[in-house]
């Protein structure tokens, strides 16, 4: 089994809720799967433990529920995400600035990107 198959393997089993299958974790849509190799990379560098990890992602489901969330299992890794955001913003790995300078200019460049192309950041996106 190689490195990153491993480590996978090790996260859907350490974090309680993970969507998965007999093969491992399980994406809808390719974003997913990108925040759940961020998050293994990270865990891999030392950044934080699993246990730590399922506690932060437990707080952050406890949040979205008492603000509405219907727990369907479709918002999963939308808080996973945001855990992701919160715990690399709390370890000083960048701030919580910067996360939204870079998400408001993805969000820019996806809305100049035409359907079906790569999304391309430029610097004209963060000028915003």
């Amino acid at each position: 089994m190689s490195a990153d198959r491993n480590a996978a393997q090790q996260a859907a089993h350490a974090v309680p809720g993970i969507p998965r299958d007999g093969d491992g974790p399980v994406f809808r849509a390719p974003w997913e799967a990108h925040a759940f190799a961020i998050a293994v990379s990270l865990h891999a560098r030392g950044l934080f433990t699993w246990p730590e990890w399922a506690s932060a992602l437990a707080q952050e489901i406890t949040r979205a529920q008492a603000e509405g969330d219907a727990d369907t299992g479709e918002t999963y890794y939308l808080h996973w995400l945001a855990t992701l955001e919160r715990l690399v913003a709390e370890k000083g790995v960048t701030s919580a600035t910067t996360l939204t300078r870079y998400r408001d200019a993805w969000d820019r460049a996806a809305d100049r990107t035409p359907h079906g192309r790569p999304i391309e950041l430029t610097q004209s996106d963060f000028s915003g």
